[in-house]
């Protein structure tokens, strides 16, 4: 993270210090004349005063303000009119113009030679020619260029300060971000440590949003998991704990209670087998299903129809179905497990030659499936719990390990939906699954 600082502070910093730096160097290179004529003290305004004082009181006047300016700055002047004739005698020395006329490189004069053009009050347009001395240039660009520098190392620490900040408010949320990775990966993440980060409008924000999302439902998991693994070696200590027993009294028993005892420990192996068939169809909903496709109802509600008759044939089942159309996307064999496993409830709560209904229909964007028996119901203060894996009511005197409810909500959550349990108000216990239909 230290590195990543650096390199985009290092890069803001540059950049932003070299646009500046070069848009000077190149405006003063490329307009160094002009420079030079619009802040020397010595030409600064000499043209616009030369030609009022010269319109106004005449030649000698004029002569006069250059003579001046030469003492005081040591700059020569001459003036010339549109004919390119001198209208005073300036103050160039007869032999520097004679040894400027022999010099074919302007590079090697002793002097920085200007000219500028000026029109006067009365329309006269006149011609200024300025000779600077090097020694006096460039005594004045030391002093001149005192004050850009002093604006660029002014400007340089604005920069510096704003590459600062902007390398702050981008390195201190990866910072969190990479915390919160850390603690997500040692199980100890806590939502709050993003809170002020997940508060942004930005991209930032938005991603410590996502992150919280993901780091409650890897958390969930991992509670669920753990919480899974606890209810499983509690349920199966029960019925190993029948079979060691049934096994010992077989190896005691004589021959007749042996046999007796051979059909105890079938019916405890099935229910071992039936146990872990249950938890394995729980834990495979956790893993990846694939690509959800078209789910067809009508035959899998006919397979639940034709199985029902076979388990249960005094209890009659009814399906009512919408008759509209049901566009439903997501695993077949997902969904008729839990639909079987609904199916299976009722029809084991359900007094005998009561029927078990089935009702599909359309609710704005979403799809439910109720399962309803005319059973005595749960009690109120237990439905919360209803759908936890191994959870069984207490008093409950039907066969069960407390895993269709569970294998149903999860079901239902990987459609995007949900599971509803409540008690039907003209009795009984319903249970409806609420998937969100495909756009």
């Amino acid at each position: 993270m230290r590195s990543l600082f650096w390199r985009i502070f290092a890069s803001f910093w540059l950049a932003v210090a070299l646009v500046a730096g070069l848009s000077l160097l190149l405006g003063r290179a490329l307009n160094q004349d002009a420079w030079i004529l619009a802040h020397h003290p010595a030409v600064e305004n000499l043209a616009e005063r030369w030609a009022q004082r010269y319109e106004e009181r005449g030649p000698e006047a004029a002569q006069s303000l250059l003579e001046r300016r030469k003492q005081r700055f040591r700059v020569d002047t001459q003036v010339l009119d549109e004919a390119g004739r001198p209208l005073v005698y300036g103050t160039f020395p007869r032999r520097a113009a004679a040894f400027e006329a022999r010099q074919d490189n302007p590079q090697r004069l002793p002097w920085r030679r200007l000219t500028e053009e000026y029109t006067g009050p009365s329309g006269t347009t006149y011609l200024f020619i300025y000779r600077i001395p090097h020694p006096e240039l460039m005594e004045w660009h030391r002093g001149s260029l005192l004050w850009p520098l002093s604006a660029l190392g002014i400007a340089l620490v604005v920069l510096t300060a704003i590459s600062l900040l902007l390398t702050l408010s981008i390195t201190r949320p990866l910072g969190r971000l990479r915390g919160a990775v850390h603690d997500l990966g040692q199980t100890a993440y806590q939502q709050h440590s993003l809170a002020r980060l997940a508060a942004r409008g930005d991209e930032f924000g938005v991603l410590a949003r996502d992150f919280n999302r993901m780091g409650a439902r890897l958390q969930d998991l991992i509670g669920s998991q753990r919480q899974l693994l606890r209810d499983v070696s509690h349920e199966l200590r029960s019925p190993l704990a029948r079979l060691r027993v049934a096994l010992a009294l077989a190896e005691r028993a004589e021959a007749a209670e042996r046999d007796k005892l051979w059909g105890r420990l079938t019916r405890e192996c099935d229910r071992l087998e039936a146990l872990i068939g249950e938890i394995l169809a729980l834990a495979r909903l956790d893993a990846d299903p694939g690509s959800a496709q078209p789910i067809d109802l009508r035959p899998l509600l006919d397979q639940l129809q034709a199985d029902a008759a076979l388990a249960a044939p005094e209890q009659p089942l009814q399906i009512r179905m919408d008759s509209r159309p049901l566009p439903l996307s997501g695993w077949p064999d997902m969904l008729a497990r839990a639909l079987d496993n609904l199916l299976r409830n009722a029809l084991r709560f359900s007094p005998a030659g009561s029927p078990v209904e089935i009702e599909v229909s359309r609710r704005e964007q979403c799809l439910h499936i109720a399962v309803r028996d005319h059973g005595p119901g749960a009690a109120p203060e237990l439905l919360a719990r209803l759908g936890e894996p191994f959870f069984r009511a207490p008093n409950q005197e039907a066969a069960g390990h407390g895993l269709g409810l569970a294998i149903a909500r999860r079901a239902a959550e990987r459609h995007g939906g949900r599971l509803l349990l409540a008690n039907h108000p003209d009795g009984g216990f319903i249970a409806t699954l609420e998937l969100p239909l495909a756009q």
